[in-house]
């Protein structure tokens, strides 16, 4: 592989594996708020308990999301700095934004959340991540807007003397109407999976809670303790079966299905905001809805393609099997009967248009149309863990089955999963452009674009494969370290004493007594 390849390959991995933590940490903030402010309102101990364990949970997935994000900002230093250099006058604002504003408001306050739970006033200690919630979300919104700038060019104007885009609009360039399209639909897809994880843990730890109470009873009724279930929890060792069915209908349950209609309102969301989306982009980048759909040639009425096989990069040799006559025109415009560009005839257009004859414009065929499928198709797991969730607790029953706990745990990868289709349909839907030309306004479209090869740094492939090489077992070890610490804190549950309602301490305490700790780790 060449200098530009191996680019590519070490920022798509480093970026894919950095967002498999953004969602939850996005999702998860705002569900701990709301859980902690029910606690409040209510006093009911049994969330103030949900609070803290999903908390953990959280403070593990945002320092891991920290870790590898950061390595993000040097990509761009490192294996692409001519793209840096031609779009630092526009890209430098919204990342500035994001790392002055929203990373200091989120870090600042999740320390004080952490370490303020017997030293804050309980509304200001709720508060604290109330604003967290809000840094997470604010966060999302510049990086949403510095990514869909590079989409959809706006707010800028082409300075011929360093041969770049300068900005104007500062205005235009973080109200872009692709940001405004991308960023709920992005909001969406966190909220989506924070709710699949809470919903699958807390089935999973029904169906545990009442196999173990079953279990029990038959261990002190027979008075064989060789059969009594073993636990890792240190809250369950003394637990009596009338404790376990207890947590499972008090605990587990409200906060299950607190998920399941959470993961419900986000995928209505998801399907709006989605809809949204890509009308815009068949305006914006028809080339990459096109190729999503493998509409080779321009079609009136176009159907949307449910399968198709073939050479997928190759027009001249896809076979679309499965079909829905019209539907493809009616994403795109709401109208049936509309006439939909193909690849073939858009290529034609943009080597006209751009003077580049030998150059091709469509992205991976292969790539854009299944990672478009992909994404959809994972995400039906939410809706398993979703709908299961609800009805297996409808009319105050709980989940009793063992089978059922560990679907709803094997379905907690999906909208992970599905997270990383959608961005690796938009991203490579984008390719050859770093950065797309905008044929909507006045911008001129010969010069406020960037192609990617352009935008590579001037490295040798030796030094690459080092760098690729190292994120790469890095990064792999970091997420060992990840799904260990999650899988570890999942299975204990709750700690003993997160019942407890901290006091806040007394500024004139002298008591020399050891105080517990009110958020343990």
């Amino acid at each position: 592989m060449n200098a530009l390849d191996l680019s590519r390959w070490q920022f798509g991995i480093t970026t894919v594996y950095h967002f498999l933590f953004v969602p939850l940490t996005i999702g998860l903030a705002p569900m701990v708020a709301i859980m902690q402010t029910v606690w409040h309102k209510t006093g009911n101990e049994q969330w103030l308990r949900a609070t803290k364990f999903f908390g953990k949970l959280f403070l593990i997935n945002f320092a891991l999301g920290v870790a590898t994000g950061i390595v993000q900002e040097f990509q761009f230093g490192m294996n692409w700095s001519e793209y840096s250099r031609y779009v630092a006058d526009v890209f430098g604002a919204p990342l500035a934004l994001e790392g002055l504003i929203a990373f200091f408001l989120e870090s600042t306050f999740l320390g004080l959340w952490i370490f303020g739970w017997s030293r804050l006033p309980r509304r200001v200690h709720l508060a604290t991540i109330w604003l967290v919630a809000i840094g997470v979300t604010a966060s999302a919104y510049f990086i949403i807007a510095a990514n869909s700038w590079m989409q959809h060019p706006v707010g800028v104007a082409f300075d011929p003397t360093r041969n770049r885009p300068a900005m104007n609009n500062f205005w235009a360039v973080i109200t872009n109407n692709t940001t405004l399209a991308a960023f709920p639909h992005v909001i969406a897809g966190a909220w989506l999976t924070a709710a699949t994880f809470v919903g699958g843990i807390g089935i999973w730890w029904m169906s545990r809670n009442m196999w173990r109470a079953k279990k029990l009873r038959v261990a002190i009724d027979t008075g064989d303790t060789s059969g009594m279930p073993k636990t890792t929890s240190p809250s369950q060792i003394d637990a009596t079966p009338e404790d376990l069915e207890r947590d499972a209908h008090r605990l587990w349950r409200p906060v299950t299905r607190f998920a399941c209609w959470m993961a419900i309102v986000a995928g209505v969301l998801l399907f709006i905001t989605g809809d949204f989306q890509a009308q815009i982009m068949f305006k914006q980048q028809p080339m990459k809805m096109a190729s999503a759909e493998s509409l080779c040639n321009t079609q009136e009425n176009a159907g949307f393609s449910v399968l198709s096989i073939g050479r997928q990069n190759n027009c001249a040799d896809i076979d679309h099997v499965v079909e829905i006559p019209g539907m493809l025109s009616f994403l795109a415009t709401h109208r049936f009967g509309e006439t939909l560009q193909g690849v073939n005839q858009l290529q034609a257009q943009y080597q006209e248009a751009l003077n580049m004859p030998g150059q091709n414009f469509a992205p991976n065929l292969f790539v854009t149309y299944w990672g478009f499928r992909a994404m959809i198709t994972w995400a039906l797991g939410s809706v398993v863990v979703a709908f299961g969730g609800l009805w297996f607790t409808r009319r105050k029953k709980v989940v009793e089955s063992r089978r059922l706990g560990l679907l709803a745990l094997w379905m907690i990868p999906t909208p992970f999963l599905a997270n990383a289709s959608g961005w690796i349909f938009t991203e490579m839907g984008r390719q050859p452009w770093v950065v797309a030309p905008n044929w909507e306004n006045n911008l001129d479209p010969l010069r406020i674009h960037m192609l990617v090869q352009d935008g590579v740094s001037n490295h040798t492939p030796p030094i690459l494969w080092v760098t690729m090489i190292g994120f790469t077992l890095l990064y792999g070890g970091l997420g060992v370290v990840w799904f260990l610490l999650q899988r570890r804190y999942a299975i204990e549950g709750p700690a003993a004493h997160d019942h407890i309602a901290p006091e806040v301490e007394s500024e004139d305490s002298d008591s020399d007594e050891p105080k517990q700790l009110s958020f343990a780790y």
